[in-house]
C-alpha cells in the first residue's frame, strides 16, 4: 500500500489503477535520464532502481536505490520540468506509471481522486524541504 494513496475508497483505488500504464524494466534499462522533461511518476512494483545524478566531475553518483512499494518521479505530476536525477533498472522491474495527462483527465472525473493524491505530494515535498534546510516541522498550535 502506497501512503500516496492512502484515504482513496474502493472504488476510487480502482479509478486509479485504470490510469496507471504498466512497463517492465531489464536490468541496465534506462527509466529516464537526469534533463528529460518529467511527464509520469513511477511506482515501483517488483525489482530495483538506481538514482543517479551526475556529479560536477559529470559521473553520475547514486543518490538512492528504489525497493517495491517505493515511488518517484513525482514531481512530473505538479510541473512539467526537466529531471533531476536518472532512474535506471538494476534487475528486472515492473513499474507502474502515471502520467500527468491520465491524472489531470481524473481531477475532472473524480476530483476527490485528486484532492487525496495532491494532499499527499504537497506534504511529502514539505517534509522533504524541512529536511534539505535541517528545520523541524512546525506544530499546528504554534
Amino acid at each position: 500500500s502506497l501512503d500516496l494513496f492512502d484515504g482513496l475508497s474502493a472504488g476510487e483505488l480502482g479509478e486509479l489503477v485504470h490510469a496507471l500504464h504498466a512497463r517492465t524494466y531489464r536490468p541496465g534499462e534506462v527509466v529516464f535520464v537526469e534533463g528529460d522533461i518529467g511527464r509520469a511518476l513511477f511506482i515501483l512494483e517488483t525489482g530495483r532502481v538506481e538514482l543517479t545524478r551526475l556529479d560536477s566531475a559529470g559521473k553520475p553518483e547514486r543518490i538512492h536505490t528504489l525497493k517495491p512499494g517505493e515511488f518517484f518521479g513525482e514531481m512530473a505530476l505538479l510541473e512539467s520540468l526537466p529531471r533531476t536525477a536518472t532512474a535506471t533498472a538494476t534487475e528486472t522491474s515492473r513499474l507502474h506509471l502515471l502520467y500527468r495527462s491520465k491524472l489531470d483527465g481524473l481531477l475532472q472525473s473524480q476530483p476527490r481522486i485528486g484532492v487525496v493524491v495532491m494532499s499527499h505530494l504537497a506534504r511529502l515535498l514539505s517534509s522533504r524541504l524541512r529536511r534539505a534546510h535541517g528545520v523541524a516541522p512546525a506544530r499546528a498550535d504554534g
